[in-house]
């Protein structure tokens, strides 16, 4: 891949998704398999005026390990050094960029029983710390090819010739075409925005999806919650994008308001495993059947893992005729595949988008309908023909989606 791209591309990451500026410490969080590739971000987030980066690399083959040969009681403790880590997160509130390539299949084979074992013992230990930071900081998601990643998309290739090939996708859909990356994301957010604006203004009160795959369901919105795209704002700290690429205009609905069947438009790659052909049925907001032709037991668990897993967190709208879907590739990471089409997410919702929440504890937060939950996992419903029609708090019927994009 050109040197000039993949300057671009780290730029991008730093200038435009995490949004570093004079004074910022930043936090890198990347594999093994990625040294080039992430010191050209800490040398742009130094460029872009910041004061410390510092970088924690992780291994999934030795995460793997530790699945394997820990303990649930070992590996279901925080210690206390992540503890102060947490502590100071919250003080300090760091940038935050995540530069991921990991293996889709890298934790293909452990035992998913024992991980929603852990994750219920760790998941109370941090939540106040999580509680007290999220939507307060700046962060970034941006992706670069790992090989394992890259021959998994690209079976068919050599292993050179995947990650090349993943490489032109990646930065494709990132916007990154040799001219100014940032300039294209400044237009790109430009029309995200005038969309959420459209919707915000329209005060709806329902949501009823409908498509010829079977998907038929209803779901309430929160009165007052404001819809998110493109650029978020982080309180005292500035603007930033939390994922590159991102085509979703998105907000929390009602918790426990949700009627009907969603038919997953494209497969679902959760844990190393791919859970496909898979549908999810809502009564009175909560799951209560899941099918799915391949790996239902691991959906079932996913769904009960506490209380609000079984809920919904996030409804986002995003045109079928996306640059992520235009690729026609399956990409077995929620980054990029969540950017294909429409989806709606299990789990916790995001308080930033409702004003005043944020300064508000967990019980008044579930008061106004924000959902709670160890977990937020996506998964698509979008297709060529699905149709989304808003009701507004007066009975107006609007079509906000037909044939699969935006109709407003």
């Amino acid at each position: 891949m050109k040197e000039k791209l993949l300057r671009d591309y780290a730029r991008l990451i730093a200038v435009q998704g995490g949004h570093v500026v004079k004074g910022d410490e930043v936090w890198i969080n990347a594999g093994l398999d990625q040294p080039e590739f992430v010191t050209l971000v800490v040398e742009e987030c130094y460029k872009a005026g910041a004061k410390s980066v510092t970088v924690y690399w992780h291994h999934d083959p030795v995460s793997k390990l530790g699945y394997k040969y820990e303990g649930v009681s070992t590996l279901g403790k925080v210690s206390p050094m992540m503890i102060t880590k947490y502590k100071y997160w919250v003080k300090k509130l760091p940038t935050i960029l995540h530069i991921i390539s990991d293996d889709p299949d890298a934790m293909k084979g452990v035992n998913q029983a024992k991980v929603a074992k852990i994750q219920a013992k760790r998941y109370p230990q941090i939540k106040k710390y999580r509680n007290a930071f999220d939507g307060k900081y700046k962060w970034c998601i941006a992706a670069v090819p790992g090989k394992a990643w890259a021959k998994k998309v690209f079976p068919k290739l050599d292993e050179a010739a995947a990650v090349e090939a993943l490489w032109t996708a990646i930065l494709k859909t990132s916007r990154v075409d040799g001219n100014d990356p940032v300039k294209n994301w400044d237009d790109h957010n430009a029309f995200l925005v005038k969309q959420k604006e459209k919707l915000d203004s329209l005060n709806l009160k329902e949501l009823y999806y409908k498509s010829s795959n079977g998907t038929d369901f209803r779901v309430e919105l929160i009165e007052g919650m404001r819809w998110g795209a493109g650029i978020e704002h982080a309180p005292n700290k500035g603007q930033f994008n939390p994922n590159i690429p991102t085509e979703e205009v998105f907000t929390t609905p009602m918790k426990g308001k949700a009627e009907g069947t969603l038919v997953a438009s494209k497969p679902l790659s959760y844990n190393g495993e791919l859970i496909e052909d898979f549908s999810v049925t809502f009564k009175e907001g909560k799951v209560t059947a899941v099918k799915a032709r391949k790996k239902q037991e691991l959906l079932e668990k996913l769904v009960s893992m506490d209380a609000g897993a079984g809920m919904l967190g996030e409804v986002a709208i995003v045109p079928f005729e996306s640059p992520v879907n235009q690729t026609g590739i399956l990409f077995y990471n929620t980054l990029f595949d969540e950017n294909a089409c429409c989806h709606f997410a299990l789990g916790f919702g995001f308080p930033e988008l409702y004003p005043g929440a944020l300064e508000m504890n967990m019980e008044q937060r579930g008061a106004v309908g924000i959902n709670d939950s160890m977990i937020h996992v996506d998964f698509m419903v979008g297709t060529a023909d699905l149709s989304i029609i808003g009701v507004t708090k007066n009975g107006e019927k609007i079509h906000i989606f037909k044939d699969g994009t935006w109709a407003i």
